[in-house]
């Protein structure tokens, strides 16, 4: 049988204890606010994300949505991706005048800030119509398998107490049987009181012990092996209680 050992009961050595600090802020209830808000705003951006749209217009469409939602935005750029630019790391820039076709996909990663806490989350969408494209099932499947990878991963770490380390080699496999391929420029990060960065910027993939709830991002990154298209999905590492 499986290790059935709960993420929440297993004892990290000290370097695992001081990469999970959290700032004097900290606080459970302001986290998953940041992180409820961070949902809400990416349904939001999507919901408004047409079509013939350029993306620059869409990243700043997106600004004023987590504007009027009353949320600051925080340690990373607000990146809406149309098309070819699905395909790049979130370190590199878009490539520019990229404009949403009538059968294509975007992606949605926002890391707002609410009053004092982090908020960080992606999402993946499809736009048109799938009897007009015969890559639209393909950007379907890739989105839904980017999300199905993120609970599949998060399953592995609630169920066995798995390492970050483990996690991304699992999801690293797990993406090629899908066939798939699995972008580690995107490894996962720390999340907390703002700045999360003051206290550890290392990544979830490098890991070596059982990540806690309410400390880290995972992130799922898949990409076409054809280097056409991409998909991406991110939440706060948390239990099945929240989904």
């Amino acid at each position: 049988m499986p290790n059935q050992t709960p993420a929440s009961a297993v004892r990290f050595p000290d370097d695992a204890a001081l990469a999970e600090r959290v700032g004097p802020a900290f606080s459970v209830d302001g986290m998953l606010m940041a992180r409820n808000k961070t949902r809400a705003a990416i349904r939001e951006i999507a919901a408004q994300v047409r079509p013939g749209m350029v993306e620059e217009a869409a990243v700043a469409m997106a600004n004023r949505v987590l504007a009027a939602a009353g949320l600051a935005l925080s340690w990373h750029p607000t990146r809406v991706r149309f098309g070819v630019n699905t395909l790049k790391a979130m370190r590199q820039p878009s490539a520019p005048g990229v404009v949403l076709g009538d059968n294509d996909l975007f992606f949605i990663d926002i890391a707002p800030r609410f009053e004092a806490w982090e908020g960080d989350g992606g999402a993946t969408f499809v736009a048109g119509d799938h009897g007009k494209s015969t890559l639209y099932a393909q950007y379907a499947r890739c989105a839904r398998d980017a999300e199905a990878l993120f609970h599949d991963v998060r399953g592995k770490w609630q169920r066995e107490g798995a390492t970050g380390q483990a996690l991304y080699a699992y999801a690293d496999a797990v993406a090629r049987r899908m066939g798939w391929t699995l972008n580690f420029d995107l490894p996962g990060h720390r999340v907390s009181d703002f700045p999360h960065a003051a206290i550890h910027t290392g990544s979830l993939a490098d890991f070596e012990a059982t990540p806690a709830a309410m400390r880290w991002i995972l992130e799922i990154h898949l990409r076409d092996p054809q280097e056409r298209f991409g998909a991406f999905f991110e939440d706060m590492l948390l239990d099945d209680t929240y989904y």
